[in-house]
């Protein structure tokens, strides 16, 4: 910084720290001992409700990081399935050896995309998020004619590590 701009109140603005709620494309997440690079991420809202989903890649693997901010900050890990629906998804469904009850479900609108994430601003998508009795879930959106089912489960804010990217 310059001496002029000293003298003149100009300072350099502070760096933003990377939070889960404020992840950008190219940083790290650390989780559960392995390194995943955000590689896109969606932002929803639906009726003044907003959430983020984070698409991670790491070892060869592809996962979906969620932050939602409820009552708490709620963060979930989701890996895409293979699980045949039918045209609609009902109010229970049993998956690896668990029985999951719909907790809730509503038609999202895309507000923000950033890097590979398969969406566009401004699109709409119907939602099922359903939920066991422990600390597992399992999420359907349907983009289009197209159903995505993935099974994931809660995890804490302490157990992820972020690196800022370049």
């Amino acid at each position: 910084m310059s001496l002029m701009n000293k003298l003149l109140g100009h300072r350099k603005p502070k760096a933003q720290k990377h939070t889960l709620k404020n992840l950008r494309v190219d940083d790290t997440v650390s989780y559960d001992l392995m390194d995943y690079t955000v590689v896109g991420l969606i932002k929803y809202e639906d009726s003044g409700y907003k959430w983020i989903a984070y698409r991670l890649e790491g070892q060869g693997e592809r996962i979906w990081l969620a932050v939602e901010q409820d009552e708490t900050l709620e963060i979930s890990i989701f890996r895409p399935i293979e699980m045949h629906i039918g045209n609609r998804p009902p109010n229970r469904l049993n998956y690896d050896n668990r029985t999951f009850y719909l907790d809730e479900a509503g038609t999202a609108t895309v507000t923000m995309v950033e890097g590979d994430a398969g969406a566009n601003p401004g699109q709409r998508v119907k939602y099922w998020e359903y939920i066991d009795e422990g600390d597992y879930a399992l999420s359907i959106e349907q983009w289009g004619s197209e159903l995505e089912v993935c099974y994931g489960y809660y995890i804490h804010e302490r157990e992820v590590n972020i690196t800022a990217g370049k």
